[in-house]
């Protein structure tokens, strides 16, 4: 195994300056979105935010605003946090000797001062800015770049494929997939990707001719442009592009809007399949990456363009507002939870329930971290 640990971290600092320089910018677009949810709606909420910081660990820089918040960039980069006056850590848990020893005037501005529903909000800001994010930011791409399409022609059939047994030839057009209207060969891939196994309903046009067939993808191995391995489903139908088969179409800034979301969703939707695909058994929990996988493929995408790189942050930050809202102590989620049980119970959980529950939220989130970090080795080792 100590190889694969060389191998690596070989092939990570080969390209250090092209992996971590975009994974640093991307990560801090996110991180920095994230906070500001929090930042703001616990300034619009009247608590008083003690520090923003950018990372953990020891300060780099920083300074204060009028409001008394330091705002600071700190020595590990894969983060960051927003304290709240009463926080007892950056994890916002309580101290129940400070709490009870404010004075009136300290509580006004207190987070575990406040109601629940406040507390909530302020918790629930942070992904849901993440969300945010990802749909200005594709609304952006749409709008400036416009939205690529190719029509979804048939120019191969493989010998043997789902396709050659579903009836498919060479000059179909795919117009529909179970009612759904196809515009353009990406979107036909989108939809055959994830629906490995499923039966497709598919609407042809076949000359002058609709033809309705029915066809199931294979899971199969493919092998992105960078050699990144992936498991979906695959028809066997090959399409190619020549000079003027692609087109670029420029949509007004309400569409773009509207295509933002539809994007933001499309990724919501497939990372939840994913996910439960894993505790089903149905999905390999290879896939899942940590920091490292992340930091290549920012190099990877970032050698296509900004645009790619962009593209990339909105569909991180749209992972990372998910991943903070599962129900797990120490993550947004889990505070959520604890909230809702207070709405319900008309009282907090004890001290000693809600310690407990934060060590183990910690302990499955280091796990996660091993898990995925332990994924990243053996991907890299073998790439």
């Amino acid at each position: 195994m100590s190889e694969f640990f060389l191998h690596s971290f070989n092939t990570l600092g080969h390209g250090f300056i092209g992996y971590i320089i975009p994974f640093l910018f991307v990560l801090t677009i996110v991180v920095f979105f994230h906070e500001l949810g929090h930042f703001l709606v616990a300034r619009w909420a009247g608590v008083k935010v003690l520090t923003f910081s950018l990372g953990f660990g020891p300060e780099l820089v920083g300074f204060n605003d009028r409001h008394g918040t330091r705002w600071k960039i700190s020595a590990v980069p894969l983060g960051g946090y927003v304290k709240f006056f009463g926080d007892d850590s950056e994890a916002s848990t309580p101290s129940s000797e400070t709490l009870s020893a404010m004075t009136e005037e300290e509580r006004a501005g207190s987070f575990h001062h406040k109601k629940v529903g406040p507390r909530a909000a302020i918790v629930a800001a942070g992904p849901i800015a993440n969300f945010i994010l990802a749909i200005v930011i594709f609304t952006g791409l749409f709008t400036f770049f416009g939205k690529p399409s190719t029509s979804a022609r048939v120019d191969k059939v493989e010998v043997g494929s789902a396709a050659a047994a579903a009836g498919f030839q060479v000059g179909d057009v795919v117009t529909a997939i179970n009612g759904e209207a196809i515009e353009s060969f990406s979107d036909m891939q989108r939809i055959v990707g994830i629906n490995a196994g499923d039966q497709l309903s598919f609407t042809i046009k076949r000359g002058d001719s609709t033809v309705q067939l029915q066809g199931t993808p294979e899971l199969k191995e493919v092998k992105d442009p960078f050699g990144n391995a992936h498991r979906i489903g695959v028809l066997g139908i090959t399409r190619a592009t020549s000079p003027g088969d692609v087109t670029t179409e420029r949509v007004n800034p309400a569409t773009a809007l509207w295509l933002g979301v539809k994007e933001t969703w499309f990724v919501i939707d497939r990372t939840l399949a994913y996910i439960g695909g894993v505790f089903t058994g149905r999905e390999a929990a290879d896939q899942v990456g940590g920091p490292l996988r992340i930091a290549q493929i920012s190099g990877q995408v970032a050698s296509i363009g900004l645009a790619a790189l962009i593209h990339l942050a909105a569909v991180l930050s749209i992972s990372i507002g998910l991943l903070n809202l599962f129900p797990v102590p120490l993550l947004d989620g889990g505070h959520l939870l604890f909230y809702a049980v207070e709405a319900v119970r008309g009282r907090p959980l004890s001290d000693r329930a809600q310690e407990m529950g934060f060590r183990i939220g910690l302990g499955l989130v280091l796990m996660l971290m091993v898990f995925a970090t332990y994924n990243d080795i053996l991907h890299l080792a073998a790439s």
